[in-house]
């Protein structure tokens, strides 16, 4: 997926030589938690709000609080995970962008790339989301594919959510005609289902069977 054209040059990055007021009026007047600082196309860090409105000296530049700095960003050429995982990782509403001459060429807004990745198969089609589980040496991306495809399903997405030496969890979203053969299917080759879904056959059994002792051992 392209998120090259949401690159955005709205707002101009500061520079070494802009006021701690001037940063403090924007931020007041912005939805953004950081900003860049550029010199000369580079990338000197980003100034969070929280520590420009912690500064009370307002008629001195920026450059003179350099420490307060931090440095990420991410690359023009990086996919929408890789870019996420920058925003995720940062906690932060905006992210430089640099080209492949480490040159700021602009910025990315989260809400944007919110929105873009919330336009993908993934999340607009309508379709069924599985939380499976499964021992870490025994599952495989492309063995689940091959249960839903066996059973004339379309995946739209999967990924591990989850894991560490013994298990896996992983998401997977799909149509199929025949759901609930689907998840048995996936039972068959030892995959634990831990979401709850009406079209789980088994699992309605199961309650009812549960309900029924539940009344016997009552009377």
């Amino acid at each position: 997926m392209d998120i090259a054209p949401y690159i955005l040059k709205e707002y101009k990055a500061f520079t070494l030589n802009s006021k701690v007021s001037e940063i403090k009026t924007f931020f007041n007047a912005s939805t953004f938690n950081y900003f860049p600082i550029v010199e000369d196309k580079k990338l000197i860090g980003l100034i969070s709000e929280t520590e420009i409105q912690g500064i009370n000296e307002d008629d001195k530049e920026i450059g003179y609080f350099q420490y307060l700095f931090e440095v990420f960003s991410t690359e023009e050429t990086s996919n929408i995970l890789e870019v996420l995982k920058e925003f995720a990782s940062n906690q932060s509403t905006i992210l430089p962008i640099l080209n492949k001459e480490r040159h700021y060429i602009g910025y990315y807004d989260l809400i944007d790339v919110l929105h873009v990745y919330n336009d993908t198969p993934f999340f607009n089609s309508e379709g069924i989301v599985l939380l499976l589980k499964k021992e870490a040496r025994d599952y495989s991306l492309s063995e689940i594919c091959q249960i839903i495809e066996s059973n004339k399903g379309k995946v739209y997405g999967l990924f591990v959510s989850e894991s560490n030496q013994t298990t896996v969890q992983i998401v997977v979203k799909f149509d199929s005609p025949d759901i609930n053969e689907t998840i048995q299917s996936f039972r068959r080759y030892k995959y634990e289902i831990l979401s709850n879904h009406k079209e789980d056959i088994l699992l309605e059994e199961l309650k009812d069977r549960s309900n029924y002792l539940q009344k016997y051992l009552n009377i």
